[in-house]
């Protein structure tokens, strides 16, 4: 009764803390109370929990050396992380989430098949089950095998996706592919589908290949979805992995386990459906369509025209002497770890009275809000920062426009070009601007593999190197102006 509690009242921090994580004023508390919450219910988890005989929890020595291990794998692993590299951190977390609700499901079914092969011979019930025994059995394997599935696809998926992330796999499609996974997941439908149907059906082969299925197909699966779709598979994975922990928490009635996997699935999934339409894309085509495929669209660049540079004292006096400045981050400020500087220019022009204020597109970077973690890290006020709507509609009253590492969220094209594989996106109309700095390390194409017309406007001027270096400069030309 008491554990039972103890769940409640962690499922409610679970709730309290993701509502407050949706204002950056609170967020942080918000994530601390969850974070309690959990704690609580592992706690009562280990000490409290008793099974159907009344036995407690035991083994306590690889219990505590695992929660001691990953304690401190997890808090280094997460102190030492660059910004640059937090999307494939969160990607690989989500992915070990995964691959537990997997092991769930396989000591599960472990357990299940131990206790029919316990038992002597064949009774008539096994043969003419009752209807509730049937329908327990159907629901217990039907939950089994889900958090299985699901699992193990998000595991498999978020490894590659972390591979992909950190650069060490590249994307990889052959002719047919999508066929191959549709029959994949079909044979896993089949195989799963005979396996609950059949009462006191414990068959390990056809669960261990279902297994070996579902982690081919979360490979194959992630495999050809090129780098600009990346954040909205991190989105979907998650939401998977969500589902899976669910599943356990059906399995072992536990509260909490189960409102923190609906809680992650259900965000995950609203999150991926935002993203989408933040990109004006069906999930369908995201998944299929292998967008932002470095091996698809890197040929079909072609020249646009000339382009002028700036000169770092020449964009120090554009700044300086605008009434209001807006500031596009993109993942080259990640890479350059540039939001600290970018924050101390901005408070220097704010110093000298221009208006400032960041624009945020809804897939800048390579996570979902990565440019607002970035931008959290360096003490940027949140309400400088601006959605995409709100910017598109302040870009006509923006004297510069200083975009920082962003390419394809500002490529006009996906207005304009019709044979674009970007066409018909949303993004920052930066181009109304009266004047658009660009900050790049070179002319090289974005994430999607596309040149950006944006580069050979004429109101467009190309500042070259290392965003961090650029601004120190730039802050140190304004202060001497």
């Amino acid at each position: 009764m008491f554990l039972s509690i103890i769940y409640i009242i962690a499922s409610i921090t679970f709730i309290l803390g993701l509502k407050m994580l949706s204002n950056p004023a609170t967020a942080r508390n918000g994530n601390l109370i969850a974070a309690a919450g959990m704690t609580i219910a592992i706690a009562g988890t280990i000490f409290l929990f008793r099974d159907d005989h009344g036995q407690a929890l035991h083994n306590y020595g690889w219990i505590f050396g695992g929660l001691v291990i990953g304690a401190v794998v997890g808090t280094l692993a997460a102190k030492k992380v660059k910004m640059t590299a937090m999307p494939e951190m969160v990607s690989l977390f989500n992915g070990m989430g995964g691959a537990c609700a997997a092991l769930i499901s396989i000591i599960e079914f472990n357990h299940l098949a131990a206790g029919i092969h316990a038992s002597k011979g064949i009774s008539l019930g096994d043969i003419f089950p009752s209807s509730s025994d049937y329908s327990a059995w159907t629901g217990e394997m039907l939950i089994i095998i889900a958090g299985l599935v699901i699992g193990a696809v998000s595991f498999a998926g978020s490894i590659i996706a972390w591979g992909k992330l950190n650069g060490k796999i590249h994307d990889f499609a052959f002719k047919g592919q999508h066929i191959i996974n549709m029959l994949l997941l079909l044979v896993i439908v089949l195989l799963a589908s005979w396996l609950i149907s059949v009462y006191h059906n414990a068959n390990m082969l056809v669960f261990y290949v279902i297994l070996l299925l579902s982690l081919l197909y979360g490979v194959f699966f992630v495999l050809p979805i090129g780098g600009a779709d990346m954040p909205v598979v991190i989105s979907l994975l998650n939401s998977f992995t969500g589902v899976a922990a669910a599943c356990g928490g059906f399995l072992y009635n536990n509260k909490a386990m189960l409102t923190g996997g609906i809680l992650v699935g259900a965000a995950g999934t609203l999150l991926t459906i935002l993203m989408c339409r933040a990109m004006n894309r069906s999930l369908k085509n995201v998944l299929i369509g292998s967008f932002g495929g470095s091996a698809h669209h890197t040929a079909g660049i072609k020249a646009q025209g000339s382009f002028k540079e700036v000169t770092l004292s020449d964009a120090a006096v554009v700044l300086t002497y605008a009434h209001k400045v807006m500031i596009v981050p993109g993942y080259g400020l990640a890479v350059a770890q540039a939001q600290h500087a970018c924050h101390e220019l901005e408070k220097l022009l704010t110093s000298k009275g221009v208006e400032v204020k960041y624009a945020i597109h809804p897939v800048a970077g390579r996570m979902p809000g990565h440019m607002n973690v970035l931008l959290a890290e360096a003490d940027v006020d949140y309400g400088q920062l601006l959605e995409m709507e709100q910017a598109n509609e302040e870009f006509s009253t923006t004297d510069v426009v200083l975009v920082l590492g962003a390419n394809d969220v500002v490529n006009p094209a996906a207005k304009n070009d019709p044979d674009s594989p970007i066409y018909g996106m949303p993004i920052l109309e930066v181009e109304l601007a009266k004047t658009c700095i660009v900050n790049k390390r070179s002319m090289k194409p974005g994430y999607a593999g596309i040149e950006n017309d944006l580069f050979f406007r004429p109101k467009t001027s190309m500042l070259f190197g290392d965003a961090k270096k650029v601004l120190q400069d730039l802050a140190g030309e304004i202060k001497n102006l």
